[in-house]
């Protein structure tokens, strides 16, 4: 192995931290990934659920344009 010198227990432990903190981040964004997928589809299926009775119920005929009425 290399000789670190006199310093080898901190630069080993500098390393060892800036490993952790690598690995907490990218556990950390894993975790809120999966999270927000999870509400983005509590979301989603809330709104296909306020959307349905809409969809439902029919509109109303719109009345047709006669040429010639309204403005000259």
């Amino acid at each position: 192995m290399i000789d670190l010198g006199p310093h080898a227990l901190f630069i080993q432990l500098a390393w060892a931290a800036a490993g952790l903190v690598a690995f907490s981040l990218i556990a950390w964004v894993t975790i809120d990934y999966r999270s927000q997928r999870r509400q983005l589809a509590a979301l989603e299926q809330a709104a296909n659920a306020r959307r349905r009775p809409a969809a439902a119920t029919p509109t109303p005929p719109t009345p047709p344009v006669l040429e010639g009425a309204g403005a000259p």
